[in-house]
């Protein structure tokens, strides 16, 4: 049987055309290379170098039998990297799916510091309600999800990396925008506008201030947490937002964001994955990644 260690031997002398040379690189004696290379042959039933005192020449059979031994040298190589390539941290591309209250303020802040530590790792993401991606990350359908807390994630592997609290917020003028602290009860009266059935974000909030969905009077099931957080900067009632969310939202023109009575955190931001995924260590890694970004925005912020 022809072994990989008799195409190296013959990759060798091809390329050195010199056995004393080609036995050097293959760190082995000349006479073993010689059996090696006449064991090939004898394998082959043909006869690929062409030797005497002063030269080696290639067959030209044997030149088309070397390029397919390169090519099956470079397959092996390509094999083993691959193998150990999970070794390196963020190798192999991955797909994050991320709940919508949570994506469009969360990857404009962590993006750049993934691509800056890992610059060849390949992300997609998609944006789906906590229901259906625990589904997707169940059966395999993408890697890992980040969800928010506290959400029944029974047998799966659960990272968290971050908390924070909810803002009410509201225009500059508004009478509300004059408040320290709002109670739940200045909430409803400030008619409350929440995203509606499926949005994990709503019932946090209504079991952060103790509500039931009978007491609000906007839901918007089809709505977007940006188009929430406009109708209320309209003055068209008022919504609470995630922490993160404020500094984008107010670059962009005059709220005051009001913290709620209730004790934080009111909300935890976690990696959801299977427990037997290979991978589990990169999503250490990104949890690890995110939390020091955060992190790192938070005490700019605080400055």
């Amino acid at each position: 049987m022809i072994t990989l260690r008799q195409l190296e031997f013959a990759l060798a002398v091809a390329k050195h055309k010199h056995f004393k040379r080609a036995a050097e690189e293959c760190n082995i004696s000349q006479s073993a290379l010689s059996l090696g290379i006449a064991e090939l042959e004898k394998q082959l039933d043909t006869q690929i170098f062409e030797r005497n005192n002063k030269q080696v020449l290639i067959t030209p059979i044997g030149e088309e039998l070397l390029e397919r031994a390169q090519r099956v040298f470079s397959e092996i190589h390509d094999l083993t990297t691959r193998a150990h390539s999970h070794q390196i941290p963020l190798a192999y591309p991955m797909t994050i799916g991320i709940i919508p209250t949570v994506a469009p303020y969360l990857l404009p802040m962590v993006l750049p510091a993934l691509k800056s530590a890992y610059p060849n790792f390949e992300l997609s993401v998609v944006e789906k309600q906590t229901e259906r991606l625990i589904d997707q990350v169940r059966y395999g359908h993408i890697d890992t999800a980040i969800i928010a807390l506290p959400y029944p994630v029974e047998g799966l592997h659960v990272f968290e990396f971050w908390a924070e609290d909810f803002f009410a917020i509201f225009p500059q003028g508004d009478e509300h925008a004059q408040l320290t602290h709002i109670t739940s009860d200045e909430l409803t009266r400030a008619n409350l506008l929440l995203l509606g059935e499926g949005h994990c974000l709503t019932d946090q909030v209504l079991s952060v201030c103790a509500m039931n969905k009978g007491e609000i009077r906007s839901g918007f099931s089809d709505a977007s947490l940006n188009t929430i957080i406009q109708m209320a900067l309209a003055s068209m009632g008022t919504t609470l937002v995630p922490q993160m969310a404020l500094s984008q939202i107010m670059s962009s023109q005059p709220v005051k964001a009001v913290p709620l009575t209730e004790k934080g955190p009111h909300r935890r931001l976690a990696f959801i994955t299977r427990l037997n995924y290979a991978r589990v260590n990169d999503v250490k890694i990104l949890s690890d990644v995110f939390e020091k970004t955060l992190r790192a925005h938070e005490n700019k912020a605080q400055e």
